[in-house]
């Protein structure tokens, strides 16, 4: 008789566990989309300003979508950013999950940015079995059609950015100047996106709106002069690298793709980009802070969008000053056998990508999880690296920006006053935006 009745009991719990439900709100299906769009743009091997386009227009539709929820006060962006008009809302008379028109209208726009859209399509097979169980086929079906409503609104915006038609520029052209770029070694690539600063903004009003001071002029005759200290700065730190410093240059690398010779042999690796970095950055605050998933979306359109302005307003400056990298000078005038801890990336120096861009990044996440947010940031340790620990997000982008003089890919200006860039740029975007309907934006550090 015991025997039966905990025959029973086993069975029932089997039968009860089986069919719970899973719980939409839920935002790690959020951030579990968010890294399947990353692991797609770091297989596509996407340029880091064409990324962070793509993270900006799937990160925005997620918002939208949710915020039609009208939840906690939440409110759209449309109107605030350049060219977005209003977004379809949903039909009051409906049933509607709004978690999953938010993850549908992510991955939807995401997918139309892509090459490898059966990734993306397969992702979505899975997870979507898990909503239709959890939400009912009517209230599903309304749920994804009010998602795809908002992604092709988000879709129609983003075709009138200008990035088709740059796709026609005309391709960088290498002059004999010394003082400008040239393809450097090992694939001597071309210049990468040298039309980006035509793409439409987000928020700031220009590419040209954060213009930062002229780098210092070439002069390579003057051995006493500010270029020439840089140049060797540069020469003189590679060479007397501590392993901290190594560490940090290859922790911040981002290089979505290094090319590697042996011989006659030519293979690449592959990882996320800078942008793709602060974006798991994002992730990572979300969660350590137990952000919901209203929270969380917000959290990856506002760091999304920051970043994205910061790559228009940082490739504006590369191609206007178009300085020649420290591997050139430093392979022409001072040692031809010396090479930079890092791959040098494949467009002008000034200013550092890294450094104003994760500038950008971090006046957002800390606008949001406040100046003293700890962390432990592991999002290079599935490319073999171990996580560093920092104890704010101004740490981390300072960290971000110093690695590139350490890679040997940058001047020490190019670092300091990217940050600067970044930060005016950041705070510009957190002071012209709001996401609540009491014109502010979400405090969610609940540490």
């Amino acid at each position: 008789m015991k025997k039966l009745l905990l025959l029973t009991i086993l069975l029932s719990t089997m039968v009860f566990t089986g069919c719970e439900k899973m719980d939409t709100s839920d935002p790690e299906m959020l951030h579990q989309s968010v890294k399947q769009l990353t692991d797609v743009i770091v297989h596509d091997i996407f340029s880091p300003p064409v990324a962070s386009r793509i993270y900006a227009y799937a990160s925005i539709a997620g918002y939208e979508a949710m915020a039609a929820s009208k939840v906690e006060g939440y409110q759209s962006l449309a109107k605030q950013l350049n060219g977005l008009t209003n977004v379809p809302q949903p039909d009051n008379s409906q049933e509607y999950d709004f978690h999953l028109a938010s993850i549908h209208a992510f991955l939807t726009v995401g997918k139309a940015l892509i090459f490898s859209e059966s990734m993306i399509e397969e992702y979505q097979d899975e997870i979507y079995k898990k909503y239709k169980s959890a939400t009912g086929r009517t209230t599903f079906d309304n749920s994804i059609a009010y998602g795809d409503e908002v992604a092709q609104h988000i879709l129609a915006w983003a075709d009138k950015d200008n990035y088709k038609q740059t796709r026609t520029f005309p391709k960088y052209t290498i002059t004999v100047d010394p003082a400008r770029w040239q393809p450097t070694p090992p694939d001597y690539m071309e210049g990468i996106e040298p039309h980006w600063n035509k793409i439409r903004t987000f928020v700031i009003d220009s590419s040209s709106q954060f213009t930062p001071a002229p780098p210092t002029s070439y002069d390579m005759d003057d051995t006493t002069g500010q270029f020439y200290k840089e140049v060797m700065e540069v020469y003189e730190v590679v060479s007397n690298l501590s392993e901290e410093e190594k560490a940090i240059a290859k922790f911040w690398d981002c290089n979505p793709y290094v090319s590697h010779h042996e011989g006659h042999a030519m293979f690449a690796t592959k990882k996320i980009t800078p942008g793709g970095h602060w974006v798991n950055i994002a992730a990572i605050a979300a969660r350590q802070s137990d952000a919901n998933f209203m929270q969380a979306a917000e959290t990856y359109a506002l760091t999304c969008i920051s970043l994205a302005d910061a790559f228009i307003s940082c490739w504006d400056e590369k191609y206007r000053s178009n300085l020649v990298r420290p591997e050139t000078v430093i392979n022409t005038h001072i040692d031809p056998d010396w090479a930079p801890t890092l791959q040098t990336p494949p467009f002008p120096e000034y200013t550092s990508g890294h450094s104003v861009i994760s500038a950008a990044a971090s006046v957002a996440l800390t606008k949001l999880y406040g100046e003293t947010f700890e962390f432990v940031d592991d999002s290079e340790e599935e490319y073999g690296l171990p996580s560093r620990s920092f104890k704010s997000f101004y740490e981390a982008s300072e960290e971000a920006a110093v690695s590139r003089l350490y890679g040997g890919i940058h001047y020490r200006p190019a670092c300091d006053i990217g940050v600067t860039q970044g930060r005016k740029l950041g705070g510009f975007i957190m002071e012209n935006i709001s996401t609540k309907s009491d014109g502010g934006i979400s405090q969610i550090n609940n540490q």
